[in-house]
């Protein structure tokens, strides 16, 4: 008769060996792999086997150890220090066959869920997963990249792993894999991202021993040179573009953390403006890639550099000779989508980017791009037909964003946009978008109201000309509208008496607000008569 220990030494190593018969309701093993089992088995391993979690069921070894469904509880942590260990030995002894070392990784990845599971990785269990990662003798059957993946998934969900990472001298062997494979690309730009994160390694050793920055652009360049190569590459999944991705979080938080690095980008604008010219959009319009190109571009230098023939001279490849408002024009594409398609309050979490990209380059534009945004952005003299905000062209959506309730981020995004805009001129500013849109920004900036009333004792109106006229045409400010396309008022002129009565309930009305002390205003009346402009009457 077999012991009950016997019985649990037999199964584990049967299921492990794949050599599993059934005789009489009992799985047994050939006598070569019970000697080797006897030799090395490891009695860490049989210590988790034994927890009663799992019980001495032959079907609870088979479905829980052979099939990598997921465990949970103590049973599941149980099982990743089996693996470990066995992986951990195995190291010396060079026992498993590459099969069953990637499937024993295989099922450690299946199990490491969350921060908890995490915590089971000390120091002996990332130095164990760096071997398989970095210094297994076969990697291309996929052990190297099943254990980067155990790897970034123990270093997102256990955050105190990084500094035991770095510690060991991985970060420049992750950095090494970089150009392995799109695979490699991913995990590695991943691990690296993280690694930005609570450790106190220095990226600077990367990027003067190792070239960092050359492998990075080398990663984003041939996503670039794809469009040319095959146009089946536009119609990639979103996973398609993970590796991309992952490469762009990783650029900006270099270029954010170690910005005296940004110079080693500089030949990184170009394809990453050509990704994001030629990248088909999707729905929504800011996802990933588009929204990760848009956030790259934020840090780096949009400029270019001076010419090493003409020192005074910089060439930009944000601005093209040949196009110059290509790249602009294609981000207000982008903006345009972005706000006709997501809803408002979605528009707070995901527009900002772009927003903000749209005005550092209106800063950093040459004037004929200038122009070109604010013939983009700001109303046309066709829509003052009627009152600003009204049509369904750009410039009106952006206005009525700028007054949103539910998107304070967006709201104060655009109208810092369109005052930029105009130059940063408040009275620019009221007659591009009207006092009505132009109030409230005004007001939060503490930037002065133009008064649209007074005109100069000679009868000239050089202030009031400039808001008040567009092209010749006088125009509302208030609305934005031209004074000749309002609606015409055919009812009959007030009264004296009424014009009373309303003179009377507009002064009521100053005091009541005056003495709420919400906002500081004078009473016309009392302004009059502080300037002398009032005159009584018998």
């Amino acid at each position: 008769m077999i012991s009950t220990g016997r019985r649990l030494l037999i199964l584990t190593y049967a299921k492990h060996e794949k050599r599993v018969h059934v005789k009489n309701n009992l799985r047994v093993m050939s006598d070569k792999p019970r000697a080797l089992l006897e030799s090395k088995i490891n009695p860490h391993a049989l210590l988790a086997i034994e927890h009663p979690s799992y019980g001495l069921n032959p079907t609870n070894f088979g479905s829980n150890m052979g099939t990598g469904l997921q465990l949970n509880g103590i049973a599941k942590r149980d099982e990743i220090a089996r693996l470990l260990s066995i992986l951990e030995v195995d190291i010396e002894e060079q026992c498993l066959p590459q099969k069953e070392k990637l499937k024993k990784l295989e099922l450690l990845k299946s199990n490491i869920t969350s921060a908890e599971d995490a915590a089971l990785f000390a120091q002996k269990g990332v130095q164990t997963l760096c071997f398989y990662a970095f210094e297994d003798s076969e990697p291309k059957d996929g052990t190297s990249r099943v254990a980067l993946r155990c790897i970034a998934n123990i270093l997102l969900l256990e955050s105190k792993t990084r500094q035991t990472f770095v510690q060991e001298g991985n970060a420049i062997k992750v950095a090494r894999k970089l150009s392995d494979s799109q695979e490699h690309e991913l995990l590695c730009s991943r691990i690296l991202f993280l690694l930005t994160y609570d450790t106190t390694y220095n990226f600077d050793s990367l990027f003067d021993d190792f070239p960092l920055a050359e492998k990075i652009h080398e990663n984003i360049s041939y996503e670039a040179e794809q469009f040319d190569r095959s146009p089946a590459s536009n119609s990639r999944s979103l996973s398609g573009w993970a590796p991309l991705t992952e490469t762009l979080k990783l650029l900006f938080n270099l270029t954010s953390f170690y910005p005296h690095r940004i110079s080693a980008f500089d030949r990184t604008v170009s394809p990453i403006l050509a990704i994001l010219k030629n990248i088909q959009l999707q729905t929504p319009v800011l996802q990933s890639p588009v929204t990760q190109l848009i956030n790259t571009l934020l840090n780096l230098d949009l400029q270019g550099k001076e010419s090493e023939n003409a020192p005074n001279d910089k060439t930009s490849s944000f601005f093209p000779d040949l196009d110059p408002n290509t790249n602009v024009s294609r981000l207000v594409t982008i903006l345009d989508t972005a706000i006709r398609t997501i809803r408002e309050e979605l528009l707070e979490t995901t527009v900002i980017p772009l927003i903000t990209l749209l005005r550092r380059t209106y800063d950093l534009a040459p004037f004929s791009v200038k122009t070109h945004m604010r013939s983009t952005l700001l109303p046309s003299n066709e829509e003052r037909a009627q009152p600003l905000g009204n049509s369904d062209t750009l410039a009106s959506c952006l206005l009525r964003l700028s007054t949103s309730a539910v998107a304070p981020n967006v709201r104060e995004g655009i109208s810092s946009l369109l005052f930029e805009i105009s130059n940063k001129d408040a009275t620019s500013f009221v007659r591009n978008v009207g006092y009505g849109f132009a109030a409230g920004f005004l007001m939060t900036h503490d930037l002065p109201v133009p008064d649209t009333v007074h005109k100069g004792e000679d009868g000239s109106d050089d202030l009031e000309g400039k808001l008040t006229t567009v092209d010749g045409k006088e125009i509302n400010p208030i609305t934005g509208q031209r004074r000749d396309m309002e609606p015409q008022d055919f009812g009959p002129e007030m009264t004296d008496e009424e014009k009373e009565r309303e003179a009377e309930r507009l002064f009521v009305l100053f005091e009541k607000l005056k003495a709420t002390g919400v906002v500081n205003v004078l009473n016309p009346v009392e302004q009059a008569l502080q300037e002398g402009r009032f005159e009584e009457v018998d």
